[in-house]
């Protein structure tokens, strides 16, 4: 397996690498920035393990086959895509780690702020006293 950003045993379980440098998250944003290259992200996330053919079938009216695979050598740079060689065939499997790395670079210490914030609302909230709405005044009935 070459350019990824994680070992996984094809199982859905993933060993995590050391949090990546500047270059690394440079080639995920560029890597990611690219439409077709997002499209062939569904694809694996759809198919796990399948194969480069596979990969073409579903972009076949857009881009040719030497354009996905230069698209998956720049997903495999980032660390986006594992390939492993399985006889003749290229099996390729989305590896999600790097774009984990960008979630926890910029949004934990928002996660924290907010979470902090709905508790204490939360905390005000339900501490505060309940005085109840006078009730309006029943007109009285008539009958017939």
């Amino acid at each position: 397996m070459t350019g990824s950003a994680s070992t996984c045993d094809h199982n859905g379980t993933y060993d995590l690498k050391p949090d990546p440098d500047r270059d690394q998250l440079d080639a995920v944003f560029f890597a990611l920035a690219s439409e077709p290259r997002r499209r062939i992200l569904d694809v694996l996330k759809l198919e796990p393990g399948c194969n480069v053919n596979r990969v073409c079938a579903f972009l076949e009216n857009d881009i040719g086959r030497f354009a996905v695979m230069k698209h998956l050598a720049t997903l495999e740079a980032a660390g986006l895509v594992i390939a492993e060689r399985s006889g003749r065939e290229r099996l390729l499997w989305f590896d999600p780690t790097p774009i984990q790395w960008i979630h926890d670079r910029w949004t934990t210490e928002f996660s924290a702020y907010w979470a902090t914030r709905l508790t204490r609302l939360k905390f005000s909230a339900e501490s505060a006293e309940v005085t109840r709405l006078p009730t309006p005044a029943k007109k009285g009935r008539r009958h017939a």
